[in-house]
């Protein structure tokens, strides 16, 4: 995996070719998958990697791509955030997974 695909949409473009089809949206205490019905609990998935999208002249145009895999469900997707780690829709159990990540 690289560390750079360019723009958000070339990042979601590359990392779906590399397999990351599934679309992940946040869920109270975890993540789902609309087209699986699976809800992944923060301890059933890994993040592979964050790519960040910093807004030119707006900080509300920040966005967060996080690659996600989960061995025991067999699936890896994305979960792309429009306002990063710290917005209010993140329950704490799942910031908590994210910026252990990111240490």
């Amino acid at each position: 995996m690289k560390t750079s695909y360019g723009t958000l949409s070339e990042t979601i473009t590359a990392l779906r070719e590399e397999g990351y089809t599934l679309d992940f949206n946040l869920h109270e205490d975890c993540v789902v998958c609309n087209r699986t019905q699976n809800q992944l609990m923060s301890d059933e998935f890994e993040i592979d990697a964050i790519f960040r999208f910093d807004g030119l002249t707006d900080p509300d145009d920040e966005s967060v791509i996080y690659a996600i895999s989960s061995e025991k469900f067999k699936t890896k997707g994305l979960l792309v955030n429009g306002y990063g780690l710290y917005s209010e829709e993140f329950p704490a159990v799942l910031i908590e997974k994210l910026r252990k990540h990111n240490s």
